[in-house]
């Protein structure tokens, strides 16, 4: 019985020894985290460690310790554009996730031609960004887009109207395209979620007299509860630091009415070439977004 019990001690795999299943496995994780640290950790450090400095990455380099994050945090100009950048990101969610449930709704349902519409659907998640930015600047064009001259002809307006030059309009046309730009994600994520839920939960309430309002708020939405939290944290994040689309179609204009916080990170470092300011105003917009994350899934977690 002793020699037993001293074996089950020195067996591989037993408290406070590693076994040779454990030690392969680490082995197989390590080139993968090799890559993540490369390719992540030591960007995000590095960056953390020249906003610290007032440098142009070649020969100057000037620790100025905390001076740009003060800076950035006391600029009237880097609030105006934080509020730009919520308003966006927050006209843009809200679009992604009210479209994004509809259309999943609807392609939950059988019916006929249910495969063609969702590639149907799809298909703005699939054009490059810089394409759909191109592509809406020529529709939306005001000498020959064809935006202008529908409207015309509905007799919706008198003349062409500059859409993307007008600061009462650059904003919401704005957050329109990047809303038909990313709304596929969202539909595909709550349609696979929608998939999950057993049809006997869904026939349960069916026969209980539950409506079709009340089925989606006390069947449909708590069972969506992880789905939810995960796609409304990356598609906050995702359009919260986005660039692209904002940048090919308006540059942050007319003014800084669409001057996003990314926008601005952007001009700091290659046009007046601050780098150590541009890398604080991302650190900030990195902690922004990662509690971002830690707020929306408690108060989806405590729902």
């Amino acid at each position: 019985m002793e020699k037993e019990t001293s074996k089950a001690r020195l067996s591989p795999g037993s408290a406070g020894s590693i076994s040779r299943r454990e030690i392969n496995g680490y082995l197989f994780v390590l080139p993968v985290a090799a890559v993540l640290a490369a390719l992540v950790v030591y960007p995000l450090a590095y960056g953390v460690y020249i906003s610290f400095f007032k440098t142009n990455l070649v020969k100057k380099w000037t620790f100025v310790g905390l001076r740009y994050y003060l800076e950035a945090l006391k600029s009237p100009e880097f609030l105006g554009q934080m509020l730009v950048t919520v308003k966006f990101t927050a006209g843009v969610v809200a679009g992604h996730f009210f479209f994004g449930m509809l259309l999943a709704l609807l392609l939950n349902r059988n019916f006929r031609g249910r495969a063609v519409f969702r590639v149907i659907f799809l298909l703005p998640w699939l054009f490059p960004d810089s394409v759909v930015a191109l592509l809406f600047k020529w529709i939306l064009n005001p000498v020959y887009g064809i935006f202008n001259h529908v409207l015309m002809q509905l007799g919706l307006i008198d003349a062409p109207l500059v859409w993307l030059s007008n600061a009462g309009l650059a904003l919401p046309i704005v957050v329109a395209i990047c809303i038909w730009k990313g709304y596929p994600m969202i539909m595909m994520m709550l349609l696979a979620g929608l998939q999950s839920i057993s049809d006997d939960v869904k026939e349960a309430a069916r026969i209980d007299g539950a409506n079709l309002w009340q089925s989606f708020c006390y069947v449909t939405l708590p069972g969506l509860r992880s789905v939810l939290t995960v796609t409304l944290v990356l598609d906050t994040v995702w359009w919260f630091k986005h660039y692209t689309l904002v940048w090919v179609l308006t540059q942050g204009g007319p003014g800084n009415t669409t001057s996003l916080i990314s926008i601005s990170i952007y001009k700091q470092a290659f046009d007046n070439f601050n780098f150590g300011s541009a890398a604080a105003m991302s650190v900030i917009v990195f902690l922004i977004c990662y509690l971002l994350g830690i707020i929306y899934r408690k108060v989806l977690e405590n729902d």
